[in-house]
């Protein structure tokens, strides 16, 4: 069997495979960011990399805002 789990890019825990973070990150998140990072549409990467690029500058997960 494999591990289907890789590091979070928001805490030293793990995210399952084709997630962003792990549920506790993703719950940490407002509401409107998780439902911003939901959509799939032509702008979702751009949304994904200002929440790599937040994650990276070490802001914390709960005031962290994407584009819509």
């Amino acid at each position: 069997m494999t591990d289907r789990t890789v590091k979070c890019p928001g805490c030293p825990g793990r995210r399952n495979h084709g997630q962003y973070l792990c549920h506790a990150c993703w719950r940490a998140l407002p509401a409107t960011t998780r439902g911003r990072l939901a959509l799939r549409d032509a702008r979702a990467f751009r949304r994904l990399r200002e929440l790599h690029n937040a994650l990276a500058a070490n802001t914390p997960v709960a005031i962290i805002r994407v584009s819509r």
